[in-house]
């Protein structure tokens, strides 16, 4: 082979390689940004196609146990939501000082169970009328509220609100923010699926 028919082939070959990496990096890229995005509002499992929702009725270790008895809750994990700093740890939001609410996000099937009845069932497992407080739990992470991932979420929440309110039910007025899901932030893994490893009971849920 001449010395220029050598060159011809190296430039080629170099060419060519230069053409895979070109179409390789933007599919990495895209890979990885999709691994890093937040998890959607609705995700399909088989045919049914699921939601989130996101409560925060005190200790999360109780209300993840309550809500994880309701048919057609296909996931829970516990976490930290509707603060304002990153990535915050445990030992962080309970300083109270991060803004941050002890909360249980699920992944739902509404063909299966309605939002309406997940809040239906939020109203019996805690007291919405105590503000920063469940029990002897006391400070803002502790506070009753709702993030709501859709406008008809938060439209069925407040009108839950508003009728629970007049029922008479509670003899104070309930104080249960109903706020826009904002960044979730999964707890450490010892307080997953706690009460399971534990044994405990934080959540009475009404029979009303």
């Amino acid at each position: 082979m001449s010395v220029r028919n050598a060159w011809r082939a190296a430039l080629l070959t170099a060419v060519a390689a230069a053409s895979v990496l070109v179409l390789t990096v933007p599919r990495w890229k895209s890979a990885q940004q999709h691994a890093n995005a937040a998890p959607s509002v609705e995700s399909d499992r088989g045919e049914s196609k699921l939601e989130n929702a996101a409560f925060g009725a005190g200790c999360f270790w109780g209300v993840q146990a309550a809500f994880d008895q309701m048919k057609g809750v296909v996931s829970s994990e516990v976490g930290y939501m509707g603060g304002h700093t990153k990535n915050p740890t445990y030992k962080e939001v309970c300083t109270d000082r991060t803004g941050y609410a002890e909360v249980v996000r699920l992944e739902f099937d509404p063909s299966v169970v309605s939002y309406r009845k997940l809040v239906d069932f939020f109203w019996r497992i805690h007291d919405p009328t105590t503000n920063n407080r469940q029990g002897p739990d006391f400070g803002s992470q502790y506070r009753s509220v709702i993030f709501f991932y859709l406008p008809e979420q938060k439209q069925i929440a407040e009108a839950s609100k508003e009728e629970v309110d007049k029922s008479g039910k509670f003899r104070r007025p309930i104080v249960t923010e109903i706020v826009p899901a904002t960044d979730f932030y999964r707890a450490e893994d010892y307080h997953q699926k706690y009460y399971k490893t534990h044994n405990i009971q934080c959540h009475a849920v009404s029979d009303e």
